[in-house]
């Protein structure tokens, strides 16, 4: 979900600590066309390492946060092919040549926040590289068969991207010998981590602003309400059926090529208001009856943000969501389609609407974005003192779980053995 670009308040200390300060550092990034999730995962490195040097495909100026545009920032000869920002996504078959022209230079620390490329960086010999992974590379292992279907009508050209997809697969694989040090952002991405890469990383979930998505007091409306962009993966089309067939009125904000197909589909009680400032997305958190959230995502930013609003959430009880939300904080549901949605709402509202407003706010607070910070920059100083502690407790409603069995144990390289 695109954000406006806004400051926090929210910083606790803006320096990096002794352990990481006066390092040479390297940061990369896929790409920067906008403030997502992603972006204020780096924007933290951004601050705790203002000299540093990042590296990234693709650049579209002011799209991103002040302190971003502050850095050096290095992109790839794909910024200069025509109308990149618009097809960005159909460059994917060069980007692994693209990523071959990053060059970090003499430093003491690469740091990649990576969903695609970025994770191929080369460090200098002997340098740790922390990847913080949002998943692995997204079109050649969990969206795969998402990104297929889209030629289901053209079965050559189908065949065609099914071999590109497993070159890319193949070589994504390879590159995980370039990372020193993994960290996942939720318990669902480690165990793909190890499942697709052979390797153990430590969980460190995403921030989020809890001093900006703040409960108001104010009485609730009659709506319900989904945040997310209008792609097929999100399956948005559920919760816009689901209300549509029971009456219920449903608030969309968000925009993607879906739209059109979706406000076909919608009931009169579905509105649909396209991308919307972050101001007007709490007031919505704080006025709906609940946030829908029938899409599986890596972590799931929206849900914890709605949570940070005391607001309830009926979520897909898989990834990222299933760690965050729970019968204490709304409802999940296990059957991804219409149906299994309003089930789920109806049995939801027969119980009462049950929800615990301050449990919901204090399971935000426990990703707030000091938190965040510090478990973060803590885990570096850990890797470059050589010897990183035990692992960042899970969600918080979470048992402990075992790490994933992994065909890599301890670093690559010279680093050296990890201590769970």
């Amino acid at each position: 979900m695109e954000a406006s670009v806004r400051g926090s308040s929210a910083w606790v200390g803006r320096t990096s600590g002794p352990e990481l300060s006066g390092l040479r550092v390297a940061l990369v990034h896929d790409w920067l066309t906008g403030m997502r999730g992603g972006e204020k995962c780096l924007e933290v490195l951004c601050r705790a390492f203002p000299e540093a040097t990042l590296h990234t495909l693709i650049h579209r100026r002011g799209a991103t946060s002040p302190a971003i545009e502050a850095l050096r920032i290095r992109t790839s000869p794909l910024q200069r092919v025509p109308g990149v920002f618009r097809h960005y996504r159909k460059l994917l078959p060069l980007m692994p040549l693209a990523a071959r022209t990053w060059r970090t230079g003499r430093v003491d620390l690469v740091v990649s926040l990576s969903h695609c490329v970025a994770k191929a960086v080369r460090p200098p010999t002997g340098v740790p590289h922390v990847c913080y992974c949002f998943t692995p590379m997204r079109y050649a292992w969990e969206g795969r068969e998402a990104y297929l279907d889209g030629w289901s009508d053209r079965p050559v050209r189908r065949a065609l991207a099914g071999l590109l997809l497993d070159r890319l697969r193949a070589w994504d694989r390879a590159t995980v010998t370039r990372v020193t040090h993994f960290v996942a952002i939720s318990e669902t991405v480690r165990e793909r981590i190890a499942r697709c890469y052979g390797r153990e990383s430590r969980v460190i979930q995403p921030p989020v602003d809890t001093e900006f998505y703040t409960p108001d007091g104010g009485p609730r409306d009659d709506f319900f309400l989904c945040v997310s962009a209008l792609v097929p993966y999100k399956r948005i089309e559920d919760a816009v059926t689901a209300c549509s067939r029971s009456g219920r009125r449903l608030v969309v904000i968000g925009a993607g090529p879906e739209r059109a197909r979706l406000e076909r589909l919608a009931g009169p009680g579905v509105r649909f208001l396209g991308w919307q400032p972050d101001a007007v997305i709490r007031d919505h958190y704080r006025r709906c009856r609940a946030l829908l959230f029938p899409g599986e995502e890596d972590f799931g930013i929206v849900p914890v943000e709605a949570l940070a609003c005391a607001t309830p959430v009926i979520a897909l009880g898989r990834g990222g969501a299933a760690e965050t939300v729970d019968a204490e904080v709304g409802r999940t549901y296990d059957r991804p389609t219409a149906d299994g949605l309003l089930e789920a709402l109806e049995v939801w509202e027969a119980a009462g609407r049950p929800f615990d407003p301050g449990l919901a706010r204090r399971r935000a607070e426990a990703l707030a974005l000091p938190i965040f910070r510090n478990r973060l920059l803590g885990f570096l100083a850990d890797v470059l003192a050589g010897q990183p502690k035990g692992p960042v407790p899970p969600a918080p409603h979470l048992p402990a779980r075992k790490p994933p069995a992994s065909g890599a144990a301890g670093f690559l390289g010279s680093s050296p053995r990890r201590r769970r």
